[in-house]
């Protein structure tokens, strides 16, 4: 059951979207939400660094006034989200922290059940522009699932599960039809992708389903051959319609990719649909 729902807040259009997916669902649950914007003064002091002796008073200056901004853009989240959250009959606190923020999001999720953030997060207010790796770092650290969306919303009632057998496929279904966060009026399609015919692929797949359907849920099973994973299931997801998937994420280390294995990271990236991932 899910009882605490933290929602990472930053200046991009999905954090609204994230925000109404918390309320959602913690509307089904009689659930709080925590908003969380954190101050990443670690990037501030990174961005003054350099020069001589005699830049060190305009770089203190400079650190200053990044704080300065920085601390007013997280207040003005926190404005923002707690004007969405007026009305819903939802309990919620703001916080804001201060620190590195894939850190601070997961120790904070150590007592939440759920995640919800934008599928890009920027959480250095002052360039909202500059790349990060946060949401990768935390699907790898976190405890609990996350539900990572864009930048549209629409109802959840038709579920994709990616699932290839392994381990952390495994998780992330058992997470999902544990919590039921879109409750039990929902049809699920377990989809596997393969490159040739194998009994053992058809055997996982009739475990899988049986499992669903030990929790009450309607599901059946698909398997889609060849080509590139991510690429296929993006394809048959939007043919579909589909609107949700559910994966596992597969930890290797690369730039950009360092929570991922390659196809997961596609997914979250080029998926139209909300993503609830565990890693």
């Amino acid at each position: 059951m899910i009882k605490k729902i933290l929602v990472a807040l930053d200046p991009d259009s999905d954090t609204a979207v994230a925000t109404r997916y918390a309320t959602d669902i913690a509307q089904r649950f009689d659930a709080s939400v925590t908003g969380l914007a954190v101050v990443d003064l670690g990037q501030i002091e990174a961005g003054t660094k350099g020069g001589g002796i005699g830049s060190f008073y305009y770089a203190e200056k400079l650190r200053e006034q990044l704080t300065t901004e920085t601390r007013a853009k997280a207040r003005e989240l926190l404005e923002k989200y707690e004007s969405a959250m007026e009305g819903s009959g939802v309990d919620h606190v703001e916080v804001v922290e201060e620190g590195v923020p894939f850190q601070r999001i997961v120790e904070d999720m150590k007592y939440h059940d759920l995640l919800v953030i934008g599928k890009d997060p920027h959480f250095f207010y002052g360039h909202p522009d500059k790349s990060t790796d946060t949401l990768a770092r935390v699907v790898k650290n976190t405890v609990g699932p996350t539900l990572v969306v864009g930048s549209s919303y629409s109802s959840i009632s038709k579920i994709l599960v990616a699932y290839d057998g392994s381990n952390a496929a495994a998780r992330a279904l058992k997470q999902f039809v544990h919590y039921m966060p879109f409750g039990d009026e929902i049809s699920v399609e377990v989809v596997s992708v393969y490159s040739k015919e194998s009994t053992e692929a058809d055997l996982t797949l009739r475990l899988v389903a049986d499992f669903v359907q030990a929790h009450g849920l309607q599901v059946k099973t698909s398997a889609l051959k060849g080509g590139s994973t991510a690429d296929l299931l993006t394809q048959y997801a939007t043919e579909s319609e589909a609107s949700l998937l559910v994966a596992g994420a597969h930890s290797v280390s690369a730039i950009r990719r360092i929570a991922f294995g390659s196809t997961t990271n596609k997914l979250i990236k080029e998926m139209p649909i909300p993503v609830f991932v565990d890693s």
